[in-house]
């Protein structure tokens, strides 16, 4: 398996006369694009690596997510480490990745980052009564992944399954906003701005339909209507696309 992680120690310099050193954790790229869940020897290599590391860790999160167990594998041995943990999202933490980053005692967002959360997938096939199982599978991993989200937000678990459900992007204030960070990278802490929005399929539907409501006019309807459309059936249709 080609490795997602890489582990380092940097020295920062503090003053002309002194540095300090800083254990870091490289997440780039799909999280085991090869899954886990029949490997004994990959999540062995992560442990053995990050148990050589005593004290705080940085971990910096930049992948599109990937395999569900090997990021609880992952965020189960960041939050088992004897030191402080810090998350810094400096590009995307999404789906998987994100699940990684709610392990940080800090999670730290770039102010060009985002974070994304959605439901598990996975490919299905057989009888019915085996996707049944599959689809039981399936809302089982969604609530383990809730519970690490419910930690690190204090959210309600409906709140995030809705969000879940919508395939929610955050940037970093929408993030903060929401529990998910702490803090934002290269400015201000007291610069969040509360009209920052969160994004997803459901919302930006709706709130299409009801701009495109609100530019229609009243139809007159002429005598010939052959080629008119009654202003109650174009609403019906937009109806639709919810």
């Amino acid at each position: 398996m080609s490795k997602f992680w890489r582990f380092k120690t940097v020295k920062n310099k503090i003053d002309e006369e002194n540095e300090s050193t800083e254990n870091v954790l490289f997440l780039n790229g799909v999280i085991a694009e090869e899954s886990w869940y029949s490997d004994d020897v990959t999540p062995k290599m992560f442990r053995d690596e990050l148990n050589r590391y005593d004290g705080d860790i940085t971990v910096w999160i930049n992948s599109p997510g990937g395999d569900c167990f090997a990021a609880s594998e992952i965020y189960t041995a960041l939050k088992e480490h004897n030191g402080k943990i810090t998350a810094k999202i400096n590009g995307i933490a999404a789906s998987a990745a994100s699940v990684i980053a709610m392990a940080g005692d800090m999670v730290e967002m770039s102010p060009t980052s985002m974070i994304m959360i959605h439901n598990p997938s996975m490919m299905l096939y057989g009888q019915a009564s085996e996707l049944e199982q599959g689809i039981d599978f399936l809302n089982e991993v969604k609530e383990s992944i809730i519970n690490a989200y419910q930690i690190k937000t204090g959210l309600s678990r409906s709140k995030l399954s809705h969000l879940m459900d919508g395939e929610t992007w955050m940037n970093a204030h929408s993030a903060h906003d929401m529990g998910f960070c702490d803090k934002i990278l290269y400015g201000n802490d007291d610069s969040t701005d509360n009209q920052d929005m969160i994004f997803d399929k459901t919302t930006m539907v709706t709130n299409t339909i009801a701009a495109m409501r609100k530019k229609l006019k009243p139809i007159v309807k002429p005598e010939d209507s052959k080629y008119c459309i009654p202003s109650e059936q174009f609403e019906a249709r937009l109806n639709l696309l919810k």
